[in-house]
């Protein structure tokens, strides 16, 4: 059986969506549409499928992906959960908290998947820490967490502030290993390349305890992605970019002399494609029923967490200013 998939913008990442959906093993690629038609066009084109209005997408799919900016998540996700069709809606899942309730709450009245683009959970990296025997396994309780992200500057995304473009996958996963709800959230940052905050540092606290710093950076000269994760039993370093995951342990792997009765061991991963894992759990929350990984909940938890920073960014600046 195959899912009946139709995508609802075509912009730089509707486009990967699309060409990826196209060769999906799962999907019959029905087609897409864009506000552009010059766009819509000449991504229907790549994908070898037809360009669409926005109603025949929806009145033709089982389910729908919807990439267009984040101002028109609800409207078009809203149109499509209402007509009873599973959604894959790009992170975040809303413009605001009120939307995101709509969405979850309608999902699950029709009884369809809400999936939330929250892309790195399908990364190399988070599945190389899973297939390890998951995080409790090898550093215990998390007590402390820290997250860079930065990239050179790009003139997309620029509809949103790094902090909902980038720092909220880190929110994401931050928020999934402490498993305590949020309760504190201090920010610094700044608008550099555009007229939003295009870096924000963030120092987060959590019910359990736990705490984390995270940084994101959209006007860096390089790039770097790195996850640092203090445990009750042990550290963790995962780089995404060198593709390496260094554990230290108690009592395990080689014995460390600058850190008595633990040891060191080291995990390699191949580079892999996170959009083709997001696309086959979609498929298969959708075809059979298996759990949805970043589910609207989910969606909902990490665009507070990214509001409450960009409140405390505004806050910081406000504070700064003279007189």
């Amino acid at each position: 059986m195959r899912l009946r998939l139709g995508i609802l913008g075509a912009g730089h990442f509707g486009r990967f969506h699309a060409l990826k959906a196209a060769k999906g093993p799962r999907f019959e690629f029905i087609g897409l549409h864009d506000a552009s038609p010059e766009r819509a066009a000449l991504v229907a084109g790549e994908a070898s499928c037809p360009a669409l209005s926005a109603e025949e997408v929806i009145g033709r799919a089982d389910a729908v992906i919807v990439a267009a900016p984040t101002a028109f998540h609800h409207g078009l996700a809203h149109a499509a959960l209402s007509a009873g069709r599973h959604v894959l809606v790009e992170k975040p899942i809303a413009a605001t908290l009120e939307q995101a309730d709509d969405l979850v709450a309608l999902a699950r009245a029709k009884g369809v998947v809400l999936q939330v683009g929250q892309l790195e959970r399908f990364s190399g990296g988070m599945r190389a820490l899973r297939q390890e025997g998951g995080l409790a396994a090898q550093i215990g309780r998390p007590l402390y967490m820290e997250a860079i992200r930065i990239a050179p500057f790009r003139p997309r995304s620029l509809d949103v502030s790094v902090v909902l473009d980038l720092m909220i996958h880190d929110l994401d996963l931050a928020l999934a290993l402490a498993g305590s709800p949020l309760v504190g959230v201090d920010a610094v940052g700044a608008s550099i390349a555009s007229p939003t905050i295009d870096i924000a540092n963030a120092r987060l606290r959590f019910g359990n305890g736990a705490a984390a710093t995270i940084t994101a950076s959209r006007v860096s000269l390089h790039m770097e992605r790195r996850l640092r994760l203090f445990g009750s039993e042990g550290y963790l370093n995962l780089d995404h970019l060198k593709r390496e995951m260094i554990l230290v342990r108690k009592g395990e792997g080689e014995a460390l002399e600058e850190v008595p009765g633990h040891g060191l061991s080291r995990t390699a991963w191949a580079e892999s494609d996170s959009l083709e894992a997001e696309h086959a759990s979609f498929a298969a929350a959708c075809l059979d029923g298996a759990p949805v990984e970043a589910d609207g909940t989910a969606g909902r938890a990490a665009l507070d967490a990214a509001l409450r920073v960009e409140a405390a960014v505004r806050a910081s600046l406000e504070a700064a200013l003279p007189g």
